[in-house]
């Protein structure tokens, strides 16, 4: 009788293992930081939730929108994104189209919003529009 409360306890431990580690492969967090430290282009959102800000990483630069609400002629639309950086000095090496690629790439996700970048990447933007 013990063998068998044995056995089923580790076909229990088991599963729980096996679980655990699907969910901690499917967890998109980790996904985030992988691609932060791949230098690769990842968006975390969840687009049906508008109090929720969405994360995107880009040549190894951690960058975070916020999401406002508001209305276009049909319904209500995110119309209004904050994009800032988590780290300043990971901008290092970001050029003018990598932000237009970015904001492309934000538009496909929200495509009535517009793109505000908060210092210091506006900084960027700024000085690249009055040299032209």
């Amino acid at each position: 009788m013990a063998i068998i409360i044995f056995r089923i306890l580790l076909i229990i431990a088991i599963a729980l293992i096996i679980y655990t580690w699907i969910q901690y492969l499917r967890n998109p967090e980790r996904k985030l930081r992988i691609s932060q430290e791949n230098q690769e282009f990842y968006l975390l959102d969840e687009q049906n939730n508008n109090k929720k800000n969405f994360q995107l990483t880009y040549k190894g630069c951690l960058f975070i929108g916020e999401k406002y609400l508001g209305t276009t002629e049909d319904a209500f639309e995110v119309v209004d994104i904050h994009v800032t950086v988590k780290n300043p000095l990971e901008l290092r090496g970001l050029t003018r189209e990598d932000l237009y690629f970015l904001e492309q790439e934000i538009l496909i996700h929200y495509p009535h919003a517009s793109i505000t970048w908060k210092h210091p990447i506006n900084e960027l933007v700024i000085t690249q529009i009055t040299k032209e």
